[in-house]
């Protein structure tokens, strides 16, 4: 039975390989997708949205949403990890296709209220698009299925700050809200995506099952691939957001802790994702006030690696 998800994405080199595994994979119904900025700017987010459900021949509707952070200014987009073009700045296509005329809040909400206790919200990117739909429905936490979140690291360090995951960082607002909000949550961070690697012979496997899809997928492979290399000293990628839905459809292959989350919103640790472990005491109960929530603690890399690439070859 396939699991009804909406994809909330900044895409994004690893966001385009996991919108491919959403597109394809047969326990997977991709209900639509809501765009947010990111990795790139808003209007570059949606148009990628857009293109890369065209060129695998299977229209969603796309909703565009969040441009900028609740609260503090936004950074720039980071060019140099995904291109300025978010795929690694290869020649792309034309889009034909147009964003729904509603916001992304309003999608998410129209579409778990209009289905209640089955859609699966996966948010990839800043989480702007998820607080927002709490502010226009909080009630939506008692109907959604279940919440993914791409985001976050609780023992790995970060990768933008010393402390802080990218998705989180980028709206450390937004993140509390959502990460607090009650409803049933899973945070896939950096201590599982870390510790899986896309290298080139995965990549020259999916490109030849892929069509057009494959071309745009493998040129912006190589882009970020060579910032992985300076960045990590690795050879390949880290398909961060590919393991938001290999944890949907492959949870064996995750070690998840349950807990209390919180997210630091200023000051050094500024998008610092904080996990008190349940039932375990600290010195006060500050930490353990928020509601329950699992996160990713540990995963089978190689695995999930050869889940992803059977997926799209």
């Amino acid at each position: 039975m396939s699991e009804p998800i909406i994809f909330d994405t900044d895409p994004g080199v690893d966001d385009a390989q996991a919108i491919a595994i959403a597109l394809r994979h047969p326990d997977i119904e991709l209900l639509g997708m809501t765009t947010t900025f990111g990795n790139v700017d808003i209007e570059t987010a949606t148009h990628n949205a857009l293109l890369l459900s065209e060129l695998a021949g299977h229209r969603v509707p796309v909703a565009q949403g969040a441009a900028a952070p609740m609260v503090k200014p936004r950074h720039p987009a980071p060019a140099h990890i995904h291109g300025a073009n978010g795929l690694g700045d290869i020649e792309l296509p034309a889009v034909t296709g147009q964003a729904e005329s509603c916001s992304a809040a309003q999608f998410i909400v129209d579409t778990v209220n209009a289905r209640p206790g089955e859609v699966t919200l996966v948010a990839v990117g800043p989480l702007g698009n998820l607080a927002a739909a709490l502010q226009l429905d909080p009630s939506i936490t008692e109907r959604v299925k279940r919440v993914v979140v791409m985001g976050g690291s609780i023992k790995e360090g970060g990768n933008v700050t010393p402390v802080a995951e990218a998705n989180i960082f980028n709206d450390p607002h937004a993140a509390q809200r959502v990460l607090t909000a009650g409803w049933p949550l899973t945070l896939v961070g950096l201590d599982v995506t870390h510790r899986c690697v896309l290298t080139p012979s995965h990549m020259r496997r999916i490109a030849a099952g892929q069509g057009p899809l494959g071309e745009v997928l493998a040129g912006s492979y190589a882009f970020y691939r060579e910032f992985y290399q300076n960045a990590l000293g690795i050879d390949g990628c880290c398909p961060h957001d590919s393991l938001a839905l290999a944890w949907l459809v492959r949870p064996e292959l995750f070690t998840t802790a349950s807990g209390h989350l919180n997210v630091a919103t200023e000051g050094p640790a500024e998008g610092q994702t904080l996990f008190a472990p349940h039932q375990r005491a600290f010195i006060s109960p500050r930490w353990s006030q928020t509601p329950l929530a699992d996160v990713g603690l540990g995963v089978d890399g190689a695995a999930v690696v050869e889940w992803i690439t059977d997926t799209l070859a």
